[in-house]
């Protein structure tokens, strides 16, 4: 199921716009999505996997963690989703998701994350 935990960094507009996009996401890729935003505790990548590892359905999921503080963006994808979406298309939608947020649109770059994973993963289906 998707999740948000986004502290005090949206709009409630901007929270529904996010959840919106998890879930049309969902069912065009037929993978879960979850988001983290707020303050990573360590490394980030290890934060990351451990957090993804703690979801229902791991193999299933990509977690995309950002925390705006630090300037960092983790996305970790499970097994079953990297035999669909490949390591460079990760790496392209980083690049893309921060440059939105350079510009300060975190929420616009969550969401156009979320969505070019989508399309790649059904694409590729």
């Amino acid at each position: 199921m998707a999740q948000v935990a986004s502290g005090d960094f949206f709009s409630n507009a901007e929270r529904l716009s996010i959840d919106t996009t998890i879930r049309k996401s969902e069912q065009l890729s037929r993978f879960e999505f979850s988001v983290y935003v707020g303050t990573v505790e360590g490394p980030s990548r290890p934060f990351a996997t451990r957090l993804h590892n703690t979801l229902v359905a791991p193999a299933k999921t990509i977690l995309i963690l950002v925390d705006p503080n630090a300037r960092l963006l983790e996305i970790v994808t499970g097994a079953q989703v990297r035999r669909k979406v490949s390591d460079e298309e990760i790496e392209l939608t980083v690049l893309a998701m921060q440059s939105q947020f350079a510009e300060g649109k975190l929420a616009e770059g969550i969401t156009q994350g979320i969505v070019r994973i989508a399309e790649h993963a059904h694409a590729a289906a």
